[in-house]
């Protein structure tokens, strides 16, 4: 009988984590799944419980949080793969505030028909990224998206404020941003076989459809296609960027002058001027790091969701 251990972040969704709880079990005993149930207790403990699950042998491994609880979970999974070739698939239960990468995959927010898609046991092979950086001591993994300027920025001034809604905290730290701060770095961008330096806003890495709670950053992102989605937004004054905005939630960016979109395996972004904010799956990477590389890993991890048109 399939095994799955079940990581939940208590803190996630202003403590919707720790509630959720009962209905969780409630669930899982009622579709009959065999499973154990562990709490985080610090940051980046899913990440180590997520490792020691997959090395002692179950074979699902469930984040029920947000896309701070998935992206932790997804390293401790690949840290595992990386150190012993041992193999776990992932599952998502929505309980945090962005779940964006539910989202991009086609998992469901719902919690009774998120465990009805887990008994179901649908499962597809996504590509994982993996990020080197002059600021990381070791090798960082993500699902969905890296965000390197006026986007990772934002995730640090979310961070500051009460929990609202996961795209609310997004939209309002951003006027914020708009209004208060933003230098924008000057920065040589190299991906395949393509080399650029300039001002820019913002730098997006797109495994994912999604961040931010409702930005639809890379609407046509397939997340097994063997490719990011890349997004370089040129500098602009404060007006545009309110102008820019609509087009950011509508996905039809790429349609604005000051959009270039493309896809890639490889990037390399180095700060030829000041500083590379980044974030991760909503996760803050760096404030003031200056070279970043980004590889696509193709086929790296099995994830169970629900094919699209069945959500």
């Amino acid at each position: 009988m399939r095994k799955y251990q079940i990581i939940v972040n208590p803190n996630a969704g202003s403590g919707k984590g720790k509630h959720s709880i009962s209905s969780i079990e409630q669930q899982f005993n009622r579709f009959n799944l065999d499973y154990d149930l562990v709490l985080t207790q610090r940051p980046w403990h899913a990440a180590e419980l997520a490792r020691e699950s997959a090395l002692s042998g179950y074979q699902v491994v469930i984040a029920a949080g947000g896309d701070g609880t998935v992206n932790e979970i997804i390293n401790g999974l690949m840290q595992a793969k990386t150190e012993s070739g041992a193999s776990a698939a992932l599952g998502v239960l929505c309980v945090g505030r962005g779940n964006d990468f539910a989202y991009s995959m086609g998992i469901p927010y719902n919690l009774e028909r998120a465990c009805k898609v887990l008994a179901e046991d649908q499962r597809r092979t996504i590509d994982i990224g993996r990020i080197v950086g002059d600021f990381l001591p070791r090798d960082r993994f993500f699902g969905n998206c890296v965000g390197i300027g006026f986007d990772a920025i934002g995730t640090i001034e979310v961070s500051k404020l009460p929990r609202l809604g996961g795209f609310l905290s997004y939209l309002i730290a951003d006027l914020k941003i708009i209004f208060l701060y933003y230098k924008r770095p000057i920065v040589a961008i190299e991906y395949d076989k393509h080399t650029l330096t300039q001002p820019t806003l913002l730098v997006s890495i797109m495994n994912g459809i999604r961040l931010g709670g409702g930005f639809n950053m890379a609407p046509d992102a397939e997340p097994d296609d063997g490719l990011f989605d890349l997004l370089i937004a040129d500098q602009v004054g404060r007006a545009r960027i309110f102008g820019l905005l609509p087009h950011f939630l509508r996905g039809t960016q790429a349609t604005q002058k000051e959009i270039k979109t493309d896809r890639a395996t490889r990037i390399s972004i180095r700060a030829v001027e000041g500083t590379l904010p980044a974030q991760t799956d909503g996760e803050i990477l760096s404030i003031d790091g200056k070279q970043i590389e980004i590889e696509l890993l193709p086929n790296q991890l099995e994830i169970i969701y629900q094919p699209q048109g069945e959500i």
